[in-house]
């Protein structure tokens, strides 16, 4: 969508996605520092000396968590359509990610300076992450498609490098923040025993100075390093288009790209059943994992936040072995469809390590379950991952009409959105803090319920595949060039991993 593109690349590809993976570096290191935090920080209980927690229910924290998270994905929606028609990209990320900084600030706000309104500038700061979210992501997003031109094969080597940023910034989230609310913390005596008061304030800040990052980088860089690529709506450039080519764009939608569309309605539907079970890791696993799971290691006891990073070691460690594999496969790689019923699969394994902690326990909640349970629960989870969500992301940017591309990424993010509030309600099941017994029951059911749930979505999409990509009409296609394009990415993944050792 852009009316200038600048030259150069580096290790195969245009620097413009290394600037862009920066930039998505912070911001999701913003974004999961907060969601680490946000139902722990819910639901500690108020200190007697103004402690930092809110005190809500389990049940009332995993409800707001879903309630959140899914709005998260919905403002994408009008995002996209604002970028397209009327902001462009460049601004739409700029805005939004000024409101994200400012909504974690709000959240960082210590108690003691807004006696009585501590609810009320909660769910300000939360509702401007949300609309500043709704600016930031379908556009990030959309612009690495930009980079590329119609039929480039590194399109989807691309996403999968976009998406070890976003996981590399995760990764860090769970550590800095959790190093930030103990740090800052202190200890304090309430009801005669002596106990730690985390200082959850403390996290949030941490998290917005990351958005702050983020907006830099991107405002130092972007001109040098993405031309004028999203400077301009694209319904204009369009438009533009249209009228040199003598085409009338008022036209309704051809077939093909009513075909093209609809498998992304299809995959959608599958894509919410996996991010609903995914999404349980920042809510009921979260919580799981800080009452029910043993984390010592010696005399050192584990934060629960650092359980949150493991998913995105993982896909750093990992989304070589996988394109690797890939490759291998040669003619025989997996279409996108195919892949996303494997990652369903993979989801349903990942819930089988949380039945297994919950039968270690035997009913008894004084005894507490392996955190290595977690490990593999976290593992399949993100093989999933790794199979399901990049591809999703370069699908949607490869079928979507060209006038449409970021409503359509709008439109996507919606359905993660159905999924995530979805994730919400199932987590609440848990109930609302009664014995502890009654939740480890209900914790096994939720967990049991999602593991056949998603292997039985596995089965029918694995079905529908063949169809599926008859309507792509030739997106899928030519696994040798594709094959060529993830040897490029590895490299670059390679590249990155020696970096990072340094």
């Amino acid at each position: 969508m852009s009316v200038a593109k600048p030259q150069g690349t580096m290790l195969g590809h245009p620097k413009g996605l290394f600037l862009l993976f920066t930039t998505e570096l912070w911001e999701r290191f913003s974004y999961y520092a907060m969601r680490a935090i946000l139902v722990l920080y819910l639901v500690d209980k108020v200190q007697s000396d103004g402690g930092h927690g809110l005190g809500w229910t389990q049940a009332e924290a995993l409800s707001l968590y879903g309630t959140f998270t899914g709005l998260v994905y919905l403002t994408p929606l009008i995002g996209g359509w604002l970028a397209d028609n009327v902001l462009g990209q460049r601004k739409a990320i700029y805005f939004g990610g000024a409101l994200m900084a400012a909504g974690q600030f709000l959240l960082a706000a210590p108690h003691s300076w807004i006696p009585g309104l501590e609810t009320t500038v909660f769910y300000i700061g939360l509702g401007t992450l949300i609309l500043g979210n709704g600016l930031f992501k379908p556009n990030i997003s959309t612009m690495v498609g930009d980079l590329y031109e119609e039929g480039d094969h590194r399109r989807d080597g691309a996403f999968t490098i976009f998406y070890m940023g976003i996981n590399l910034g995760a990764a860090l989230s769970g550590f800095i923040v959790a190093w930030a609310y103990t740090s800052f913390g202190h200890t304090s005596v309430v009801n005669g025993e002596e106990v730690f008061v985390n200082n959850w304030q403390a996290g949030f800040f941490c998290a917005g100075v990351g958005m702050i990052f983020s907006l830099i980088i991107q405002f130092l860089f972007a001109q040098k390093y993405l031309g004028d690529i999203g400077t301009v709506p694209a319904a204009k450039l369009e438009k533009q288009k249209a009228l040199e080519k003598g085409e009338d764009r008022k036209e309704p939608l051809t077939k093909v790209e009513r075909d093209r569309i609809k498998v992304i309605m299809v995959m959608g539907l599958f894509t919410i059943i996996f991010w609903a079970g995914f999404e349980q890791a920042g809510g009921l696993m979260n919580l799981f994992t800080n009452e029910f799971t043993d984390r010592m290691v010696g005399s050192f006891e584990v934060p629960t936040t650092w359980f949150q990073s493991l998913n995105a070691i993982f896909i750093v460690l990992f989304a070589p072995v996988i394109a690797s594999i890939w490759i291998r496969l040669g003619k025989n790689e997996p279409n996108s469809p195919v892949k996303f019923a494997l990652g369903l699969f993979l989801l349903a394994i990942g819930f089988l390590f949380m039945i297994g902690a919950v039968m270690q326990m035997g009913g008894d909640a004084s005894v507490k379950s392996s955190m290595w349970w977690l490990v593999g629960a976290y593992f399949f989870h993100t093989m999933g991952e790794l199979c399901l969500s990049p591809i999703g992301l370069s699908m949607v940017t490869k079928l979507a009409p060209l006038r449409i591309a970021s409503l359509m990424m709008g439109a996507w993010f919606l359905f993660v959105a159905a999924a995530n509030k979805i994730g919400g309600v199932i987590g609440s099941f848990i109930g609302h803090g009664g014995e502890k017994e009654e939740q480890l029951a209900n914790a096994m059911a939720i967990f049991s319920g999602i593991a056949i749930t998603a292997a039985f979505s596995g089965v029918v999409l694995y079905f529908m595949a063949d169809k599926l990509v008859d309507w792509m009409h030739g997106a899928e296609s030519k696994h040798q060039t594709e094959a060529e394009a993830l040897e490029s990415e590895i490299a670059v993944t390679a590249e990155h991993e020696a970096i990072i050792k340094r």
